[in-house]
């Protein structure tokens, strides 16, 4: 992808001059609606206050260094601003995107040790988009961070043989269902095509499904009815910065009882992959 050096350089620019910042999506369970964990998600703020959302510039960065660096600037931050509450939540689960084509290089692994962001292992969820799938490199890696303990989850799911080739070719552990997905379940229309043809996924295979975008309460119901355990959306929350995050959770987390029941609590064949 061959881009003007005016928005690279933009984009270098906000990066270096701290123009950045991370906001919190909680991820909720359908059942009980308690707060699992969150989704961290990288904003940019310009210098006259405009906010850009990942979907503008992400993919202007996409197979460039900048991919890479806004990444390493994720984990670092992350480290920063919520690696105590972490330590002192293991329960919690951090969700982040990674870019495909940065796997299998050794830099991501590198930045989470030098970060202490690593230390969180078992509570982080590494998320990876079919629009760019991972190379051998990097398929590598997956599996490599899943034998590891690092849950992984396949984003922005649209329910076509692409999503499903790729969840046969590594050991991802969650899908996201694209909010465009999660749009069209609606008071006419409850049980759309893919919401039917969902079953067949959860039967075949052993996934955490979290629906994206939801909105309203006959698609939270219409969801959980066809097994969807986990969701994200301003029916629940919006985004959040890191103290209103940890607020919402404190309020909405499940007692400690309710833990090992997790949708989100490490399998036993991860734990049987560590020992």
């Amino acid at each position: 992808m061959t881009l003007p050096s005016a928005a690279l350089d933009a984009l270098h620019d906000g990066l270096n001059k701290g123009e950045f910042f991370i906001e919190y999506l909680p991820i909720v369970s359908l059942g009980d609606q308690t707060c699992l964990g969150a989704e961290a998600l990288v904003r940019w703020r310009r210098p006259d206050g405009e906010i850009v959302l990942p979907g503008e510039f992400i993919p202007l960065a996409e197979n460039t260094p900048l991919s890479g660096l806004i990444t390493y600037w994720l984990i670092d931050t992350l480290a920063v601003e919520v690696g105590d509450w972490l330590r002192a939540h293991p329960e919690a689960h951090l969700s982040l995107n990674v870019p495909p084509e940065i796997l299998g290089r050794g830099g991501l692994e590198y930045a989470a040790v030098k970060s202490g962001l690593g230390e969180f292992r078992s509570q982080l969820i590494l998320e990876v988009t079919e629009r760019g799938i991972p190379d051998q490199l990097g398929l590598m890696a997956l599996n490599s961070m899943h034998r590891g303990g690092i849950q992984l989850a396949l984003d922005d799911v649209m329910m076509n043989g692409a999503n499903l080739a790729l969840i046969s070719r590594c050991n991802f552990h969650i899908i996201k269902i694209d909010r465009l997905l999660t749009a069209e379940v609606t008071p006419e229309c409850p049980h759309p095509d893919w919401l039917r043809s969902l079953a067949g996924l959860l039967h075949a295979n052993d996934l955490t499904i979290v629906a994206e975008g939801i909105e309203s309460e006959a698609q939270l119901q219409a969801l959980r009815a066809a097994g969807v355990q986990l969701g994200q959306g301003y029916h629940f929350a919006p985004p959040l910065a890191a103290e209103d995050f940890m607020a919402y959770y404190a309020r909405t987390a499940r007692t400690a009882d309710c833990l090992a029941t997790s949708p989100l609590a490490p399998s036993s064949r991860a734990e049987l992959s560590r020992s």
